[in-house]
């Protein structure tokens, strides 16, 4: 029988409707879609936004003299300013809209790092890094002759912060970490390594991609001088992202790539750049999946994130108590601060063939490396089956992928 949680204030299922996907068979079962840390679903008030702006709005911004093209740039501009709300920048001008978080971390590494890494300089990244946090960084290292250092972790999953006095040091000129991790859900103590980095006069780059929706962001309290995050793990739009930087920094890096709304004037001697943040934002932007991440921010902002933070808290450590029940299951990565990530693998059976047979069962989980090889060579492992939870995922949908565990289980050990 399903237990219920009683400690969170939403109306769950008011929320599911929302979600037109959730409302499916996959193999003759009910969906159960637990691929969050991967994309998660997007409310009918998205995709409509979607739709509306092609249908009524569409039009280049911000140098059009026409009514269409008033109509996209406002909109457009609207969520940079609602971006600059949810994760509390100082100004609008902050944040660069982006094709994602991989993005992001480039520009940084390319943009910033070509001009202010020098030979001998150290960057240093964790452990628990996304690929797209460490090839970027290797790639620039390796072109300025820069050193690539990593800090360690413990069985639990948790970066060892007695690590950083002998790694950070004169030498560190960029530390580059998640808020928290998309493989094991391990949420990193940012403030303490900012305030380490910034003591010896390093920049600091964030990896918000798991946090954006499941934990409130400040990135003035965290005095983080880069934040990077995607609109389509909250809720919104793929590929769209967000770069925050400081205005400081950003008016002294140098753009990214050339052309279209990043210049103000061009001649074939030279050409002078436009003011942040349109220098980083070449070409035509994705107005219409900007204009419809709005829609998302608001309905994060509507239930409020404490709210969500809550509930999917509760799924986790519901989840977490009946899953470490069943015999042979191994979780990996037990941190003691965590958001509702749940990776593990099961003794004898391969994580790819327990991906497929609980697809079977309808169940949705993500199996591999999650761009996380390392991270799995640290544990000796090729993979995981990974699930992660969403405010619109339920009890109930724990209490069944339990037991399509359990029933796959018991096939491979006849």
């Amino acid at each position: 029988m399903a237990q219920t949680l009683e400690k969170h204030t939403l109306d769950i299922q008011k929320i599911r409707t929302q979600f037109p996907v959730l409302h499916q068979e996959v193999n003759g079962k009910p969906l159960i879609y637990f691929d969050n840390a991967a994309t998660n679903q997007k409310p009918k008030r998205v995709i409509d936004a979607l739709v509306k702006y092609y249908e009524h709005d569409n039009a280049n911004i911000h140098r059009g003299a026409h009514a269409l093209a008033a109509r996209a740039t406002e909109a457009f501009e609207n969520t940079r300013v609602s971006v600059q709300k949810f994760i509390n920048a100082n100004e609008p001008e902050e944040i660069i809209f982006t094709k994602g978080t991989s993005e992001s971390i480039n520009l940084v590494a390319s943009s910033w790092g070509r001009k202010f890494l020098n030979p001998g300089d150290e960057v240093l990244i964790s452990t628990l890094e996304h690929h797209s946090n460490i090839v970027p960084w290797q790639m620039i290292c390796e072109e300025r002759g820069a050193e690539l250092k990593v800090m360690p972790i413990n069985e639990a999953g948790e970066i060892i912060i007695e690590a950083l006095d002998e790694l950070i040091t004169e030498k560190t000129k960029m530390v580059a970490f998640n808020h928290a991790s998309n493989s094991l859900g391990t949420i990193n103590p940012v403030k303490h390594i900012i305030d380490k980095a910034h003591a010896v006069g390093a920049k600091v780059l964030v990896d918000g991609a798991q946090a954006s929706s499941h934990l409130t962001v400040d990135v003035q309290a965290l005095n983080a001088d880069f934040y990077a995050f995607s609109a389509h793990k909250m809720y919104g739009p793929t590929g769209l992202g967000v770069l925050y930087g400081k205005r400081d920094i950003l008016e002294k890096t140098p753009p990214y790539q050339g052309g279209g709304e990043m210049i103000k004037e061009v001649s074939f001697g030279k050409t002078t750049y436009n003011d942040i943040p349109y220098k980083f934002e070449a070409g035509t932007p994705d107005i219409a999946n900007v204009i419809a991440f709005n829609e998302a921010i608001l309905f994060i902002n509507e239930l409020g994130k404490e709210n969500i933070v809550a509930y999917e808290n509760e799924l986790l450590a519901y989840a977490t108590d009946k899953i470490t029940q069943i015999e042979g299951v191994k979780l990996i990565g037990t941190a003691k601060e965590k958001v509702s990530v749940l990776s593990f693998e099961v003794e004898g059976i391969h994580h790819f063939d327990l991906g497929m047979w609980l697809d079977a069962k309808g169940v949705a989980v993500r199996t591999g490396h999650h761009c996380t090889q390392p991270l799995m060579d640290h544990y000796c492992i090729e993979g995981t089956v990974r699930a992660s939870f969403s405010v619109y995922n339920t009890v109930e949908e724990i209490d069944a992928f339990i037991e399509a565990l359990k029933s796959t289980i018991s096939k491979f050990k006849k």
